[in-house]
């Protein structure tokens, strides 16, 4: 049975990666004029969120003893340039078109979430006529 639940995890981790690299994808493929493959959007979407939380780790504990507490934005800072450059290598594209595709995915982000929900909001209520919904309980354990 662990051995189901391992592999059920994995793909719904996977399953999660591509429907998170989409509006990478979309955005990338608009702004690059179609030169970019899912498969580049799913790397940028893996490395991307690796090296942000890399730079953020890095920074602060070297702006940590300088700055303090304040050391965070900076390292923040640091953090989306780094991200922005991984996007620039992997779409091979110019710093301006790095940062549209970052604004741009989170743009479709927004759009498909959305839909998404709206979707979701026609399908639930159908699905509660038919399932029963349990009163609460007030009284989590029976009293003796």
């Amino acid at each position: 049975m662990d051995i189901l639940a391992s592999a059920i995890f994995v793909a719904t981790l996977v399953g999660l990666w591509v429907i998170v690299s989409i509006p990478v994808y979309i955005s990338a493929k608009i702004l690059t004029v179609g030169r970019v493959r899912l498969i580049h959007a799913m790397g940028a979407t893996a490395l991307g969120p690796i090296v942000y939380a890399g730079v953020v780790f890095v920074s602060t504990g070297l702006l940590g003893g300088i700055l303090g507490a304040q050391a965070v934005i900076p390292a923040v800072i640091l953090a989306f340039i780094a991200w922005l450059w991984v996007y620039k290598s992997i779409f091979k594209t110019g710093w301006g078109r790095a940062f549209g595709i970052a604004v741009l995915a989170l743009i479709v982000f927004i759009v498909l979430a959305f839909i998404f929900s709206l979707a979701m909001g026609m399908i639930m209520p159908l699905l509660g006529e038919h399932i029963p919904i349990p009163e609460p309980n007030p009284l989590p354990y029976p009293q003796v």
